[in-house]
């Protein structure tokens, strides 16, 4: 849809009524109200000019002074009136359209939630960011100006131009000539009225943050399951944006009683001062004064008329795409028939797999490899492998294209993902951390965990005696990402965090390739005492970490090449041992082996899921 499309076409319409129906119709109380305020509006708008007409030339006709003081008082009255109606109308619309924004919001939010970690990478962040912000800016104004003024305008204007051309038509053609030179000055006031609301800009921040914590770390939301969690952080987030920007909108709209006071009052004293002059015979204004009255409370509305159907259509295209968020199935669920995973040992095993990303691309071709229950099994290869599709693939981020992933002998895909999820806790190169305390980092994915089982996940971590050093020990606020922590840090709150959720099965994402010497060792302690007992595949970055491994699976091109022990791999002079000699003759340098990103396709999945 374009701004230009017509008010009349069918997406419109479809548009609309979903608007009306969905969201729209949940408010019809505050929708009476306003209409009945926008009647009030235009009655009391007509009310101003018949009175000046009718009422001011009787009494000037007649000469009664007293007439002239009554007259004035009930044109201020009826001021006032227009004024609280619009005030009360413009609040009233600004609330329901408010409301649904929020409402949209938490629809948006929780279907991006449950959304594929490829529907995610393909979108990008940054898109579904703007959704919550232009796009529903977008759209809130258009519920605001169309619904407050499709109504209350029309019924005005048609009532203040039959007036006009009544009173005087040769006069009426004349305003309609001069109507545009008559913008700027009301456009600069409006200008300055606007300003008002810069300040609600700044609050999007707060929003932005949780978002875009949610988002990138979408593999370890899925991985603790904690959707839910993230979706009462935002619905806080989202009713706290609904109230300043409410409070914004009162503070607009208060701008109405104010102006039609304060030219209530201008015009009552020229009224007034008018009436005198007429009294004595040096000035005849009745008619004059009505007709001024009729174009200087017309332009406004006419104004707004004319600007509505590029703010209709901006909305409405906004919509459609907020809509296409909501509406947005995900590949990834659980299926009909779909039961929970049954506990075992912990086994996983894949089974002549095969896989491609959207872009068609195969990335794994006939993987299989089993991974006994309680042993450590890793996976290394030169860059663009397929070790981290092989990772992403047991947890069911994606789903295979061929063949099957089993966990405990169970089809991942015909067991409940939050069962599936349950088994397996993961600690990757990109450590994500939530900008919220240590501790409720460390908790992420057990709520209700006592502050004993925090304290003793960090220290089997080796992360409690740092932390007992920060500036609030657990309460700490991390900052975006763990900005405030090192790498170590922040990898050993990871570890905690995992060691917390105590899964069987632990997938380890080159856990400490981009650690320094030191936090490396201190690391390296802390998983081993998490792998001990577990299930554990992980990728291997140095080779000599995981050189104890039960069983080492060399991948090369989507495919198994070689697999075997340490020993055994080293001496066969395999692909293997040529990545392991290339570490040792070139230390420090960039190597086959030596990145945990995956080369095309892969790369970019891996980005788009990191945790």
């Amino acid at each position: 849809m374009t701004a230009k499309a017509s008010i009349f076409d069918e997406d419109t319409r479809v548009l609309v009524a979903r608007l009306w129906r969905d969201y729209m119709s949940r408010y019809l109380g505050r929708i009476g109200a306003a209409v009945a305020c926008m009647a009030v509006v235009g009655g009391a708008s007509g009310a101003i000019v018949l009175l000046v007409e009718q009422t001011l030339d009787e009494a000037l006709i007649a000469g009664k002074e007293s007439m002239i003081w009554f007259v004035a008082i009930g044109f201020l009255i009826v001021a006032l009136l227009r004024g609280t109606a619009n005030f009360a109308q413009t609040t009233l619309m600004h609330s329901v359209g408010l409301r649904i924004i929020e409402r949209m919001q938490g629809q948006m939010f929780n279907a991006l939630q449950r959304a594929d970690i490829q529907y995610l990478h393909d979108e990008g962040t940054a898109r579904q960011l703007s959704r919550f912000s232009n796009d529903v800016h977008f759209l809130r104004d258009a519920i605001s100006k169309v619904f407050t003024s499709a109504g209350r305008d029309t019924l005005v204007v048609l009532v203040l131009v039959g007036q006009m051309f009544w009173l005087n038509w040769q006069m009426a053609l004349v305003a309609f000539v001069f109507f545009p030179i008559s913008v700027l000055p009301i456009i600069r006031i409006g200008r300055r009225l606007r300003r008002v609301s810069a300040n609600t800009q700044t609050e999007f921040g707060q929003m932005t943050s949780v978002l875009d914590d949610s988002l990138k770390g979408a593999r370890q939301v899925r991985a603790y399951r904690m959707q839910d969690y993230e979706q009462q952080r935002a619905d806080r987030a989202f009713s706290e944006m609904y109230r300043l920007i409410f409070k914004a909108a009162v503070v607009r709209s208060l701008t109405y009683p104010i102006m039609d006071g304060l030219s209530g009052v201008a015009l009552a004293s020229i009224l007034v001062w008018g009436g005198y002059q007429i009294i004595d015979g040096t000035m005849s204004v009745g008619q004059f004064m009505a007709f001024f009255m009729a174009v200087i409370t017309a332009y406004q509305p006419m104004r707004s008329i004319a600007n509505l159907n590029a703010a209709l259509q901006e909305g409405l295209a906004a919509a459609q795409r907020i809509f296409a968020i909501i509406d947005h199935e995900p590949r990834i669920q659980d299926r009909a028939d779909a039961k929970p995973l049954t506990p075992g040992e912990g086994g996983v095993r894949l089974e002549d797999v095969h896989f491609a990303y959207t872009s068609g691309e195969s990335v794994l071709r006939g993987v299989t490899l089993d991974v006994p229950p309680g042993r450590t099994v890793a996976l290394v290869g030169p860059s663009g492998a397929g070790k981290s599709t092989v990772l992403n693939l047991i947890p069911r981020f994606y789903d295979v294209s061929r063949g099957r992933v089993l966990v405990d002998g169970q089809d991942v895909r015909e067991v409940t993902l939050d069962s599936l999820m349950a088994q397996i806790g993961l600690v990757s190169q990109e450590t994500t951390l939530f900008n919220d305390t240590v501790r409720a980092n460390i908790a992420y994915g057990r709520a209700g965990a006592s502050e004993e089982q925090i304290v003793e996940a960090a220290r089997g971590a080796a992360a409690h005696d740092f932390i007992l050093h920060l500036p609030n020990g657990y309460d700490t606020v991390v900052g975006e990402q763990g900005v405030k922590l090192s790498g170590g840090q922040r990898q050993r709150i990871a570890i905690a965090r995992a060691m917390l959720k105590n899964a069987p099965i632990l997938l380890l994402d080159e856990a400490t390739s981009s650690l320094d010497t030191e936090s490396e060792r201190q690391v390296q302690g802390a998983l081993k005492r998490l792998m001990k007992g577990r299930t554990v595949v992980v990728i291997a970055h140095r080779l000599s970490t995981i050189a104890d491994a039960d069983r080492i699976y060399v991948m090369d091109g989507g495919r198994v090449v070689e697999s075997g022990a340490h020993d055994e791999l080293s001496a066969k002079g395999g692909l293997y041992a040529r990545l392991q000699a290339m570490q040792f003759q070139a230390p420090g340098t960039p190597t086959p082996a030596s990145s945990d990103a995956e080369d095309g396709t892969e790369k970019r999945a891996a980005a788009a899921g990191s945790g």
